[in-house]
């Protein structure tokens, strides 16, 4: 059974934009998902990314007309300029990796956090917007071990500079990565070829 590492920020639009697509991957190959939220900041500083506004102002420029073509073709609502972005998503990346021991859906609680910052003008570091999105991927916010989570936020981060993680989403089956959510299909392709 092949198995892939998903690490990503909630806070990362394209995160966001890529909605369903590994879940519906990974259920048509039988693939097993490990979702590990990582500390962006740290993991971009230390592999040469640059924050948005440190940016040329034409790569930011790009990425506010590309945004929208993504969402478009995603079917998916976006707002450009979040009210609560960036911020703090330390809580709701505790959630997600501390859910990974719950009964739930994983995967829907990570889209539910990613479209709360995108598309609902909701601040993820909020107790309250997060147990919503606990709620409605199916768990109980209260069974939700977030010093467990927040723990091992920093080793998730660690785990993924040493494997070569620099940007978000990206994707990692058997040491093959897939940066983006526009290599969804790549990712799937390549499932096919070792199955």
């Amino acid at each position: 059974m092949a198995h892939i590492d998903y690490y990503f920020t909630p806070l990362s639009p394209f995160a966001y934009l890529a909605g369903d697509g590994l879940e519906v991957i990974a259920a048509k190959h039988g693939a097993t998902v490990a979702y590990k939220p990582v500390n962006a900041g740290r993991l971009m500083e230390a592999m040469g990314g640059l924050p948005v506004p440190k940016r040329h102002p034409s790569r930011q420029a790009y990425r506010l007309q590309e945004l929208p073509r993504i969402a478009r073709r995603a079917g998916l609502p976006i707002n450009m300029h979040p009210a609560h972005w960036p911020t703090d998503q330390s809580r709701a990346a505790a959630a997600i990796i501390a859910a990974e021991d719950g009964v739930g859906d994983q995967g829907a609680l990570a889209r539910a956090i990613a479209r709360a910052c995108w598309a609902e003008e909701k601040n993820i570091a909020d107790q309250d917007t997060v147990d919503a999105a606990l709620v409605e991927a199916g768990f109980d916010p209260a069974a939700i071990d977030y010093d467990m989570g927040a723990a091992r936020l920093e080793p998730n981060t660690d785990e993924a500079m040493e494997a070569g993680v620099f940007g978000f989403p990206f994707y990692i089956v058997n040491g093959e990565k897939f940066w983006g959510q526009d290599r969804l299909a790549d990712l799937d392709d390549h499932l096919t070829d070792i199955a």
